[in-house]
């Protein structure tokens, strides 16, 4: 049995409704205005609200901001109309109505409706509060993963910090590279000079080298003014050179030039300017193949490739997929309280094959934020798309996991996977040891130390 409230100025609508509700097991409420409807709220506590858009007085709306604002926690609230509009419904659910219903409503509406609500309301209190953010995590630059492939990038980020040589990040599409670049940044001896990103991909040829360089006026049709360029903008500082692989030869033969030197020319001048210049190369292609076929100057490429940082794709970090989705969806709702994952949507992430790594999980996270009404997202509001088809939450996948192995804590979860993974990679080896550190991607020093933790044999 849940309590319920019914706000709604017609009488007879509200005990129509009332008898329904009572017939359905439930204890039943009611309030004739959104003042009444405010008092009720702060006396008792609801699992759900019917409440009537217009009304006299303080509208449906007006009563749902205020619901919002006072209440702890709101329940859901399923807002019905006699007069729908496209913008009544739309701003209705900005508020934060769980659904938006038409009169008349049919009985099974009524109950199809509020089992939804229920539910969504049961699952909220049983799914518990998502952690809170790291403290001093930046939002919009941390690299977050506890997998031992993200340490490794952790430990190699801050030796390259500690350098003044170029780096090499290589990752599919999607991975973080940037991130990995502005890390770089934020922790070296250059942090207070600029950080200048550039996509030599989303430039056209024709004006990437004026991107780089910068021109003097006049020295091209449109040149009305001196340009400096990303070498001088990133001056004291750090550069990203985004989708590197993309650049066209003859800029590939500029740009060593100008990494040899020190210095740059801008188109139309010929006085060279020296710039103090440190820059991060980053790439989704496989720099080697393109040297092997004539696309990439090899020279260019050693140059560039002194300290190389490679990112591992989405799927082979199965223990940082949660901590990520709940950094998102933090992110998605803030400065509002975000919404919390249920285990089977837990096990669903897990599971799905994540061709768009990172990018793809934080928008899948924004969407569910954006679009879910409950304070609590399940598999069924993921909408991950035909990729979770071929390993979803519920196949035999050797990347799903197990009912309940995502309950408990973090660390809890992160061991338990561990564990599995390894004794999943020891069988796949046949018992050897070093097979299993290379299948697991980690150092067999490494893998002796888990054993003995976890007490695998």
């Amino acid at each position: 049995m849940a309590r319920i409230l019914i706000v709604d100025d017609d009488a007879a609508f509200r005990e129509s409704l009332a008898e329904t509700l009572q017939g359905l097991g439930h204890e039943v409420h009611e309030a004739a205005s959104g003042e009444e409807a405010l008092r009720r709220a702060q006396q008792h506590r609801y699992a759900t609200i019917f409440l009537d858009h217009r009304m006299p007085g303080m509208d449906g709306l007006e009563t749902l901001a205020a619901l919002a604002a006072r209440l702890p926690q709101l329940p859901p609230v399923l807002v019905l109309t006699a007069y729908a509009s496209g913008s009544g419904t739309i701003e209705a659910m900005r508020l934060g109505a769980f659904d938006h219903l038409t009169k008349p409503v049919g009985r099974a509406a009524v109950i199809e409706a509020l089992d939804r609500a229920l539910r969504s309301r049961a699952d909220a209190e049983a799914t518990p509060a998502a952690p809170a953010a790291p403290a001093g995590a930046d939002d919009e630059g941390e690299l977050i993963g506890v997998s031992e492939a993200m340490r490794e990038v952790h430990k190699r980020i801050g030796l390259a910090a500690a350098s003044e040589a170029p780096v090499l990040v290589q990752g599919e599409t999607g991975t973080g590279k940037e991130l990995v670049a502005r890390a770089l940044h934020r922790h070296s001896a250059r942090s207070t000079g600029p950080f200048v990103a550039l996509n030599c991909a989303a430039i056209p040829r024709d004006l990437l080298e004026s991107e780089l360089f910068g021109h003097v006026k006049g020295a091209f049709t449109g040149a009305a003014t001196d340009r400096p360029g990303c070498f001088r903008a990133a001056d004291g500082g750090v550069l990203l050179l985004d989708e590197i692989g993309d650049m066209a030869p003859d800029v590939q033969a500029k740009l060593l030039r100008a990494l040899q030197e020190g210095e740059v020319t801008p188109l139309g001048s010929h006085r060279a300017v020296r710039v103090d210049v440190r820059v991060v190369a980053a790439t989704h292609r496989d720099l080697a193949a393109a040297v092997r076929e004539g696309r990439f100057r090899e020279d260019l490429r050693y140059r560039l490739d002194v300290l190389q940082i490679t990112l591992p794709p989405l799927r082979e970090r199965l223990a940082d997929i949660v901590p990520l989705a709940e950094h998102f969806l933090r992110r998605a709702a803030a400065p509002q309280p975000a919404k919390r994952l249920a285990p089977d949507a837990a096990r669903a992430l897990i599971a799905h094959t994540w061709p768009g790594n990172v990018r793809e999980l934080r928008n899948a996270m924004e969407r569910a934020q954006a679009l879910q009404r409950g304070p609590v997202v399940g598999a069924a509001d993921l909408d991950l798309g035909p990729a979770a088809s071929a390993g979803g939450a519920d196949t035999a996948d050797s990347h799903a996991l197990p009912a309940g192995a995502l309950d408990g804590n973090l660390p809890e979860a992160v061991e338990r996977l561990e564990r599995r993974m390894i004794a999943h990679a020891l069988a796949e080896a046949r018992g050897n040891r070093s097979l299993a550190a290379r299948r697991l991607g980690i150092h067999r020093q490494l893998l002796y130390s888990k054993l003995a933790q976890y007490g695998i044999e």
